[in-house]
């Protein structure tokens, strides 16, 4: 008796290690499958990553050439219609002087298309540099400086912050028949402008915000009246500005209660 439950003990232990059965073919099918998918895709890449025949090149071409465009993706086109990397030929672009904007596209059957956008100077900054339309600094020594960009000039990294500056007063005085040719911001943080007229405006370096406002609300339009009587406006006042009257001109009439005008004598700036 002792005999048989031992043996089927023996024979319960062997039910509960007993290993899964698995059909071959469960496991090979699939490989199977995933290898025809890559072998296939391999050799479609294989079939149509072709040399590129052509380089189609397009833009204003003023201050960059299409060979220069050329040279600096030679590299790139090497690897194939299907190989080339369009994002690397497009950042290798854009590296060169001159270049804002590039996109770069495939053409079938084996053409790559570029686009590009130069740079539009908008301003010379310090001797040499160019900032363009958005602030940034896209040339520092410049060969050729086109005299009628107006001059901005600060420490090195503040280039954006006068750019910035220049372009919120410049906008806000051309409805007044008024221009702005320089902006200058010294190391102490102190600003100064000066119109295209020649007339200087010192805007000190405390409330900077606030002086421009109250510049560009009442100041700007006794320029825009008297602009060849005045030699400066100092606007580092806390209630007020004055004005340099050039050969002894006399300062105009102001009603402070009418237009919120305040002249003083100078004292006290900062």
């Amino acid at each position: 008796m002792a005999r048989k439950q031992a043996k089927r003990r023996k024979q319960k232990k062997a039910k509960m290690f007993a290993m899964p059965k698995i059909r071959i073919g469960r496991i090979v099918a699939p490989v199977v499958a995933v290898g025809i998918v890559v072998a296939t895709y391999q050799l479609t890449m294989a079939m149509l990553d072709r040399t590129i025949s052509s380089i189609e090149i397009s833009g204003p071409f003023q201050r960059v050439t299409a060979l220069q465009i050329e040279e600096a993706i030679g590299g790139q086109i090497d690897q194939g219609f299907v190989g080339a990397d369009l994002d690397r030929i497009r950042a290798q672009i854009v590296t060169l002087p001159w270049i804002d904007q590039a996109r770069v596209s495939r053409r079938w059957p084996s053409r790559i298309s570029i686009t590009v956008t130069e740079q539009v100077p908008a301003a010379i900054w310090g001797e040499r540099a160019l900032l363009n339309t958005r602030g940034d600094l896209f040339v520092s020594e410049a060969r050729h400086i086109p005299a009628e960009l107006p001059r901005l000039s600060g420490p090195d990294d503040s280039s954006a912050e006068v750019a910035m500056r220049y372009l919120e007063v410049r906008d806000q005085l051309i409805p007044l028949g008024l221009d702005l040719r320089r902006v200058h911001l010294d190391a102490r943080g102190s600003w100064e402008m000066t119109l295209a007229n020649g007339i200087e405006v010192r805007l000190g370096r405390r409330d900077v915000a606030e002086r421009t406002g109250l510049f560009l609300d009442v100041v700007a339009n006794i320029i825009t009246g008297r602009a060849a009587d005045i030699d400066y406006v100092d606007m580092r006042y806390g209630n007020g500005f004055t004005i340099g009257w050039k050969g002894g001109a006399k300062t105009p009439d102001a009603d402070p209660q009418k237009d919120g005008q305040k002249m003083l004598a100078s004292r006290g700036t900062e």
